[in-house]
């Protein structure tokens, strides 16, 4: 199964058949309305705003399976995200993307591209030790670490890179402006 074969559940109930993206650039995340990280919705909207008309795309997966940091409903996780950072890409269900019931969007990007590390820094550092209190072998598996791990996938439908919410945004957004 390839990247196009698969569909992710809008907030009206209606399937969002990834074939629609044929021939773009997609960036996959999984978000949080209440998480460290949750500031990172003001640099995505920035890269979408800027690459959007040159073919970019956003799936924004809210998730609250990491220290239930997504609370709200599909409204509520909308509501806030414009209200606080006036998104302007569509938002998906919410839904989980690890463990059994993940969805099989999920699935594919992390047979595609696994984990490879937090990088350097604080963050780094912080994000590290409290993966090693959850899961001590969060090294050597593709799950999905935290909210904000972004997938980037060219115009073929290939999933070229895996950013950790610990990335710097400066590096997401050269990635995609080197696929665009």
């Amino acid at each position: 199964m390839g990247f196009y074969e698969l569909t992710v559940e809008q907030t009206n109930g209606e399937l969002l058949p990834m074939m629609d993206f044929q021939g773009k650039v997609v960036m996959v995340v999984n978000t949080a309305t209440g998480c460290g990280f949750t500031p990172q919705y003001k640099d995505i909207e920035s890269i979408y705003e800027k690459f959007h008309e040159k073919g970019l795309e956003i799936v924004d997966v809210p998730c609250n399976q990491f220290a239930g940091q997504t609370p709200g409903d599909d409204e509520e996780i909308h509501e806030f995200c414009q209200l606080h950072y006036n998104t302007q890409f569509p938002q998906m269900k919410k839904a989980d993307v690890n463990g059994e019931t993940a969805i099989e969007l999920f699935k594919y990007l992390k047979s595609q591209k696994g984990f490879e590390g937090f990088g350097k820094g604080a963050k780094a550092l912080a994000m590290s030790a409290l993966l090693k209190k959850v899961d001590k072998d969060y090294k050597n598996n593709p799950e999905i670490k935290w909210n904000f791990t972004k997938f980037i996938i060219d115009r073929d439908g290939n999933v070229v890179a895996r950013f950790e919410p610990t990335a710097d945004m400066k590096d997401v957004e050269k990635c995609i402006a080197s696929l665009i």
